[in-house]
């Protein structure tokens, strides 16, 4: 069994991502690329003592990039995977530590 550490990797945290916090309780995380919905929906529930309404996955595909001096050699980003959790109204996630 996975750890819910090497799940879970990081919060997205971008203008998008606290549009869908504010308006619908849905927090976003870049998760490991071969974790399943029941390892993502254990690990969450397990790491931030919360219960999960609903939760969508989708890969990411990675984003061209010109790299080298002056961008001679096109590359590519990697790609990932992303968790949307939809949480119930009365339950949040505290991403950025500042509830202390």
């Amino acid at each position: 069994m996975k750890s819910p550490y090497s799940i879970i990797k990081r919060p997205v945290i971008s203008e998008k991502a606290n549009i869908q916090q504010e308006r619908f309780n849905q927090y976003s995380f870049e998760v490991d690329r071969s974790a399943n919905k029941h390892e993502i929906r254990q690990a969450i529930e397990t790491l931030f003592g919360v219960t999960v309404e609903s939760l969508r996955v989708m890969n990411v595909r990675g984003k061209k990039r010109r790299m080298g001096m002056r961008y001679r050699k096109p590359g590519r980003t990697s790609s990932w995977k992303k968790a949307i959790v939809t949480l119930p109204k009365d339950q949040a996630i505290d991403l950025l530590g500042e509830g202390a």
